[in-house]
Formats: C-alpha cells, structure tokens, sequence
C-alpha cells in the first residue's frame, strides 16, 4: 500500500470511494490475491475448487480460476451450473442434490452440457427420483454426497446433510445409480465440523482433531469400496476451514473453498489461518437519534446459519463505532454508538464486513474494486447480471 497505509481501513475506503454513491460494496482486489495465495498454500499441492455460492460474482470467480491451484467450480444449483456450462466452463459439480425437473431435464437434453456437469446423489431415494422424473437421464454424470459428521455417543457433530455415511451404503447408491444408466464420477465429504467451525476452545480443538481422524479412516474405506464399482473421476473434501487439516488425506484428488478469498468475519477466529478481509460494504448515515448515537441507511445483512451475533455484520475496526445489543443491523436503519458518532456527518459512511462470503452479493449489484489506493473496475455480481439461483 501507498498513503492508505498510515490510514484506518475505513478512512482508505471511503477515500477511494468518494466519488461513488453509497451504499455499495467493495472488494479490496490485492487482499482477494493474498487470500488466494494463502488457501493454496494450505492445500497441500491438491486443486482448489471454487465455492460459487461463496463468491456469487462471474468475474471474481474468474480470477479465482485463472490463479494457479484452483481447478473447476463448485455450484449450488443446476440452473447455476447451466449457465456456467453454457459460457463456457466444462468442469462444474452441483453440490447439492436437486429435485428441479425442468433444470436436470435441460441438462439431461444436451450432451455438451452432460458432459461439463455432474449433479449430486446423496441416496437410493434420489436416485429413483431422478431416473423416474428426468427424461433422457441415462448417462448423467453424478456424485455420491457422503456424511462427514461425527457420532459421538449417540450425538451428531457437523450439518444435517446426505444420509449416507457408510461404505456399505455407498455402494448401495453406486449400485442403484448403475442400474438407472447414470454415471459415477465422484464422491463428496463436507466436514463442516471442522472447515466451518471456529477455533474458540480447547475443546473445540480436540472435537475437530478427533473428527478429522475418524473420517480419515471412514473416508479411505468408502473410497476403496466405491473405486471397486466405479472410475471415480474426483474425491472432493474440505473448505476454506479445513484445508491444511483435510488436505492431508491422500484419499481425496481436490479440495473445495470459496469464502476464504473474500474473508468475512466468520473465518476471525480460525488457528494459523492469516486471512486478509476482502470484502467490505458501506453504508451512509442518515440521522442522529441522540449525542454520541448515529443511524445508518439499510445495513441489516444477516447471514444464514444458526441465529446469533455470529450472524450480523460487523463494523470495521478502528471506527470507533459498535452496534446497539437492542436494534442491531436493520432493514431499513442501523443505529451505532460510540466516541466517534459524535464527529460523523450526515452522508458520512460506516464500513462493515459482513459474516458470511457470498451472501452479500445478494445485496448489491455489482462490487467496486481496490486495488492499492483507488477503484480500479467494477465486477457485476450474480444480482446485477440478472441472476438468481436461490
């Protein structure tokens, strides 16, 4: 950096962006390629593949996929993974299993897009679905989704995902999937227990270290077993959270992550993960309620997940500005306190960082980019190309 070093983060934000109206969302471009540099170098020498819903911006995934260590994407919806196809891109995975008829019967319908995409399976169920409702499903690429959770005394650690979890059941689903002319490429673990949990406590360390080493030793009996009924093209594992931990299993051929290059507030608390924030977005203020409170126009950005503070945007460091307990981020208006409302004009903007990735380009158009000192482009999101995938 130039001057904007000497400056807060906020203060070189709001220099660059002057000239533009708020509110609007910045992605600090420099701060993206660190971030890229740093997910690879946790990899362990395995491809990268890009989250898409992590990022929900054509040209930011792009860049992503133009560095070296990221290889394919990773979508969340088979209409999303059309669009890919069709601009171009040949390896795509859909992560999640879908019942959209008329999505999988466009994808079943052309065979420059069955060969670029492969769908999500995660049991006989919705393998019976797919070959009953699917006209022409007959050589679909897809993959097995298998539960990376723990058990532990009768308690389940991780996401309520597929409800395969053993070898054996995996190759019921490989059977079946067999049977119905589908084609199996892949497998998928999500150990969300590990990638997506902070490292807040000792014990938190200890469940993540034992659930690594237990789905180690579950993950190279399923792959054993589901080699000996298919060429598997790709075993997936991981996230952003996890790939030194999970990049070390020799099982697994690629590794996936998204949120880690824009860096929002939930990966803060994560043991020898040097993430540089990304992605911020602001907002303007628009009242003063009372001495040492402002209000801000909009701001209420929750993320999905488990209700909580862990869920609100966050203002940035070094503004001297903190949410009220009783109103946090709003729909419409966000009030602040502190020693610095008292300085702040109306017009003046308030940085936040939102606490997931990609669900703040939902909320805006397009992101401004940094890089350095000054707004270098601009790059649409999936919002402001007309998109929306759910």
């Amino acid at each position: 950096m130039s001057s904007g070093a000497t400056m807060t983060v906020a203060g070189r934000l709001s220099a660059a962006t002057s000239m533009l109206p708020a509110p609007l969302a910045v992605v600090d471009l420099d701060a993206f390629d660190h971030n890229a540099d740093t997910l690879v170098g946790r990899a362990h020498g395995r491809p990268i593949r890009v989250a898409t819903k992590s990022l929900r911006s054509r040209p930011l995934i792009e860049r992503a996929l133009n560095r070296s260590g990221f290889q394919g994407l990773m979508c969340f919806s088979v209409h999303e993974a059309l669009w890919w196809a069709r601009s171009g891109q040949h390896d795509i995975m859909v992560a999640y299993p879908s019942v959209d008829v008329s999505a999988l019967d466009d994808l079943a319908g052309d065979q420059t897009l069955k060969t670029a995409v492969t769908v999500m399976i995660d049991s006989v169920e919705h393998v019976d679905f797919i070959a009953r409702e699917v006209t022409g499903h007959e050589g679909l690429r897809v993959a097995v989704d298998v539960d990376a959770s723990l058990r532990v005394a009768g308690a389940h650690l991780g996401v309520r995902r597929s409800p395969t979890r053993t070898a054996a059941q995996v190759e019921t689903v490989i059977r079946r999937a067999l049977e119905r002319g589908l084609e199996v490429v892949g497998l998928m673990f999500y150990d969300a227990q590990i990638a997506g949990l902070p490292d807040t406590s000792i014990a938190v360390r200890r469940v993540k270290a034992w659930s690594d080493q237990d789905l180690r030793s579950r993950r190279t009996q399923i792959v054993a077993a589901a080699r000996a009924l298919t060429p598997l093209v790709f075993v997936n594992g991981g996230g952003t959270g996890s790939l030194e931990v999970t990049g070390r299993d020799v099982s697994l051929t690629e590794l996936a992550a998204g949120s880690g290059l824009y860096a929002p507030t939930l990966f803060d608390g994560y043991d020898g993960l040097l993430l540089e924030p990304a992605a911020f977005f602001a907002t303007p203020v628009v009242r003063r309620p009372a001495d040492g409170v402002v209000t801000a126009y909009g701001g209420g950005y929750v993320a999905s997940g488990p209700p909580g503070w862990s869920r609100v945007a966050a203002p940035v460091e070094g503004q001297g500005l903190t949410l009220l307990k009783s109103e946090g981020t709003g729909e419409v208006q966000t009030p602040l306190k502190g020693a610095a409302a008292d300085r702040l004009s109306l017009g003046d903007r308030v940085w936040f960082r939102h606490a997931k990735a990609g669900e703040l380009a939902e909320r805006f158009t397009q992101f401004a980019l940094l890089s350095g000192d000054e707004i270098v482009g601009a790059a649409a999101t999936y919002r402001g190309e007309g998109q929306c995938f759910g």
